[in-house]
């Protein structure tokens, strides 16, 4: 699959600050989930669908695809 480049330097740098904030809350909401002592349940969907978020969004900086521009939104940035 071949993605388009569909943003501009000035969106790859928003989305690569949002992946890296993504990325590193994700990882503090597992180790707080650890430390807590929680068990492997529902509650470890929160963490892992933070860090999956914030790792989409650097994908998205380091192609320079975005993917609700590509389903023909408009975005500001």
């Amino acid at each position: 699959m071949v993605f388009e480049c569909n943003i501009d330097s000035r969106g790859k740098a928003v989305r690569f600050r949002l992946g890296l904030i993504g990325v590193l809350a994700g990882i503090f909401l597992a180790v707080s989930l650890l430390l807590a002592g929680v068990d492997l349940g529902v509650l470890w969907l929160l963490p892992l669908g933070v860090l999956g978020g914030g790792l989409f969004a650097l994908f998205e900086a380091r192609t320079g695809w975005c993917v609700v521009r590509a389903m023909g939104f408009k975005t500001p940035i």
